[in-house]
């Protein structure tokens, strides 16, 4: 979003705010960081952007990885920047059992990793599950930088491995409640998909329970550069 945007957002949540809807951006921190004084030095006219060698058919395979590496900085960011107070906070509809906590939600993302791990590549070391009732922030964030790790290295072995019959990895496995799929692109693109799914779920379930995520964290997770930087690559998103 560019810094004219943002500031634009910030006026109408202000407004928003105002009116006395609940919200999930820190407006005050946005005016701060993108304020009167600051958008006359910042607003100058960009130079023409130094073009990139397009992407070939050989990118993709290292990409998908990249991606899903920067998948797990996503959840890590947002892991990074929650109020304690929300982690265990009941939403309304638990009283009729339904839902999860943030905890739990996170602590199922990390746990259904570890079940692919166990059943698709049971020769990688594989971390521990968490209970969702006891583990802490802290416990659950270094989970998922094991897991996530592991599954790195899953997607490395089934998508940059040239010779298909060297593969470690052979069967995408997600449960017995489902049928097995050969590990390929579908494998990346279900894992991605579901910790996408859930952290939207997160991110909302933030606002719903009253606490608010800084605008770093909630547009932090399309900042797709930061992510990459995030995980030490030297290479961009293409």
């Amino acid at each position: 979003m560019s810094q004219l945007a943002l500031l634009a957002k910030a006026d109408s949540v202000g407004q928003a705010c105002a009116e006395g809807v609940r919200c999930n951006i820190d407006c005050q921190s946005v005016r701060r960081h993108y304020n009167t004084s600051e958008m006359k030095t910042k607003l100058k006219p960009s130079k023409p952007a130094r073009r990139r060698p397009p992407s070939t058919q050989a990118d993709i395979p290292v990409v998908l990885v990249e991606m899903f590496a920067a998948n797990g900085a996503m959840n890590d960011l947002l892991l990074a920047n929650l109020d304690a107070k929300a982690w265990r906070a009941p939403h309304p509809l638990h009283k009729r059992g339904e839902g999860r906590t943030i905890a739990g939600i996170f602590v199922h993302m990390h746990n259904c990793n570890v079940n692919w791990i166990r059943r698709s590549a049971p020769h990688l070391k594989c971390p521990a599950m968490l209970d969702p009732e006891r583990a802490t922030i802290a416990q659950t964030r270094a989970a998922h930088k094991k897991s996530n790790a592991v599954l790195v290295a899953m997607l490395k072995d089934v998508l940059l491995t040239p010779d298909p019959a060297q593969r470690k990895i052979q069967i995408y496995s997600r449960g017995s409640w489902s049928q097995d799929w050969p590990a390929g692109a579908s494998m990346f693109g279900y894992m991605f998909a579901h910790d996408a799914h859930h952290r939207g779920q997160i991110i909302m379930l933030v606002r719903e329970l009253g606490f608010r995520l800084k605008v770093h964290a909630a547009y932090g997770v399309w900042h797709w550069e930061k992510r990459w930087k995030d995980c030490g690559f030297t290479t961009r998103p293409r």
